[in-house]
């Protein structure tokens, strides 16, 4: 008894002793017993819970939602890898896997498609943003228990039939899988005979090497200046925005530095390589969806004077990521540090160690943020993201318009629009205030609503009144108040038209000219591009900003 008492506590000891073997014992001394205890506990737990529990488990479910729920009380980037997880995010990271070319998204009865690449096989095969995908080989997604977007992978060359409803109406056709390679710069090109245009879309393995090319071939096309679209980016790995930013630097100049607990983290990213060109005036544009990698080239060059920053604040992803491998195939992307630009600054702008009542991160505060300088002396500031050195309100996104983008409407409304509107030249498209009209009927037709943060606080504020026995006397007030909050947020569709008319034109003109065709649509139309041609048409004008 005495033996199997000693081996049932020496087993999590040990395993505890090869963990703080790999981290480093002093870091973890104070809390050895503590984690020792821990593991025991749940070890016990799980093995009684999956041998006594009335119905039958699945132990593997239930640890892939245990570890997942424990991450979420940290930041939302720690994230546990199962073996699915870990080949799906091996091809967010090259761009390269077989299947159906496609961006799908899934639903427990649907595979919806979000935008079929042009020439890749959802495309040959006919389908459309849009349609929806019920039966896949014969099996139907709504009784597929796992990820039903895996039906849609195979082998090169391989087959499948697919049964999909547009329109109403179902249909089938046949779709051959091939290889597929995600460019992470889908699109570069002259804007006029001065200026390059570059889409940088993903901080994927092939972010440098595609936009180096991309700058090398505008310039052999006479290009003088450069607009680089950061817009929408999420980043990805760190080292390729490091060697982004050493397309316009010199070598030896300080991209970015980690800072962690744990010193070996603790690291500082240099330029490597010989430059393209460090003399090029360039813009970079940035919105709330550029993150992480994108914020470290937009900040970086922003803070050695290299390039004028143009749009809106950007997301605010300041912590850095490493993959950790586990046992049996699995892993964790962990968050070991934070990252800082050249001047010091991190620009993280949530704080998920300090949370509101509600368990949600609270953002760090205006009056927090801290002031840094750039090479040139400039002011700029940590703790929300990168700030443009134009910031185009614009293209902010307001509280009306991240709650409609929560859903579908925009989608869907492009999706109707474009059934409904056969259009052959989309070259000068644009919306009319019939259709803007049409649009906010289609909202009111579906039931879209949102709840402001004021709101919340009045609802809480009359269920409180409720226990004190004031709501006869403050109902009256309170109704009028929520009467003027609704009529707030009719008038606020029609305060961010332009905001709104901009997203669903983009949506839509995707769906007649693809991805391709809306950046080149963009160059003619879209007034973030306007703004920075117009920089850089100004050799004066760019100057002063970066002095």
């Amino acid at each position: 008894m005495k033996a199997l008492l000693k081996r049932k506590i020496l087993i999590p000891i040990i395993a505890i002793l090869l963990f703080i073997g790999t981290t480093g014992f002093k870091t973890y001394q104070s809390d050895f017993f503590e984690i020792a205890k821990q593991i025991e506990i749940f070890t016990t737990l799980f093995k009684e819970l999956n041998m006594n529990y009335v119905d039958k488990t699945n132990p593997g479910d239930l640890m892939d939602n245990a570890i997942k729920s424990m991450l979420t009380e940290l930041d939302p980037y720690t994230i546990f890898y199962n073996e699915q997880d870990v080949e799906a995010a091996r091809i967010k990271q090259t761009g390269d896997y077989t299947g159906v070319g496609a961006s799908i998204k899934t639903f427990k009865d649907k595979l919806l498609v979000i935008e079929p690449y042009k020439g890749y096989p959802a495309d040959l095969a006919g389908l459309k943003a849009g349609d929806e995908i019920t039966i896949v080989d014969g099996v139907a997604v709504k009784d597929y228990d796992d990820d039903a977007s895996n039906l849609l992978k195979g082998s090169p060359n391989s087959s499948l039939e697919i049964t999909y409803v547009r329109q109403g109406k179902t249909k089938t056709t046949s779709i051959k899988r091939s290889e597929i390679e995600i460019d992470a710069v889908p699109h570069f090109s002259m804007i006029d005979e001065n200026t390059g245009y570059i889409v940088l879309k993903k901080f994927n393995s092939k972010a440098s090497s595609q936009t180096g090319y991309a700058l090398k071939d505008l310039k052999a096309q006479g290009a003088k200046s450069i607009i680089l679209d950061l817009r929408g980016n999420p980043g990805g790995l760190l080292n390729e925005a490091v060697n982004v930013v050493n397309l316009f630097v010199p070598k030896e100049q300080l991209v970015v530095s980690t800072k962690s607990k744990v010193k070996k983290y603790n690291r500082t990213y240099y330029t490597k390589n010989e430059p393209i060109d460090t003399e090029i005036p360039l813009v970079v544009l940035i919105n709330g969806k550029s993150a992480s990698a994108s914020e470290i080239v937009a900040g970086t060059l922003q803070d050695i004077d290299r390039a004028v920053i143009v749009g809106s604040r950007s997301f605010g992803k300041g912590l850095v990521q490493r993959p950790k491998k586990l046992t049996y195939g699995t892993q964790i992307k962990l968050t070991i540090s934070r990252y800082y630009t050249p001047s010091g600054r991190c620009i993280q702008a949530l704080d998920y160690w300090n949370k509101d009542e509600k368990g949600n991160a609270v953002r760090v505060k205006q009056k927090d943020y801290n002031v840094f300088k750039t090479k040139n002396g400039r002011k700029v500031f940590d703790g929300g993201g990168v700030f443009p050195d134009e910031i185009l309100e614009h293209s902010k996104n307001s509280a009306i318009t991240n709650a409609i983008l929560s859903t579908q409407s925009i989608f869907d409304f492009a999706t109707n629009y474009y059934y409904s509107h056969p259009i052959k030249d989309i070259s000068d498209f644009k919306l009319t205030d019939a259709d803007f009209k049409s649009f906010k009927n289609y909202l009111k037709e579906t039931n879209f609503s949102f709840e402001t943060e004021t709101e919340k606080s009045f609802a809480k504020a009359f269920e409180i009144s409720k226990t004190e026995n004031l709501t006869d006397n403050i109902k009256k007030d309170y109704n009028t108040l929520i009467a003027n909050l609704n009529q707030y947020k009719q008038d606020a569709l029609d305060e961010n038209k332009t905001q709104l008319l901009d997203l669903l034109t983009d949506e839509i003109v995707k769906r007649y000219v693809y991805r391709e065709g809306l950046y080149e649509y963009y160059k003619v139309h879209n007034s973030e591009i306007k703004k920075a041609t117009d920089i850089l048409k100004s050799p004066s004008k760019y100057k002063k900003y970066l002095n």
